[in-house]
């Protein structure tokens, strides 16, 4: 399984998945009215690595973590 955090302010409980690549997670999430709104705004981490591609493969006990974007001073 892969546990899903979902950070700041999106506000949703992590959840764990059982997916094989970030493509899978993004079609999952997609359907889901509370999350899809901050997809496209988001970065996302694997074990706390930045990626920018949905073809990571992803193993048994990966953490993938959802960031919105932040407004700082």
């Amino acid at each position: 399984m892969v546990k899903i955090e979902f950070l700041g302010p999106i506000n949703k409980e992590a959840m764990s998945l059982d997916i094989k690549n970030l493509n899978e997670l993004s079609e999952i999430l997609k359907n889901d009215t509370e999350i899809s709104t901050w997809l496209e705004n988001c970065a996302v981490a694997v074990n706390d690595t930045l990626v920018g591609s949905k073809d990571i493969e992803l193993n048994d006990g990966d953490r993938v973590s959802l960031l919105p974007p932040v407004c700082g001073g």
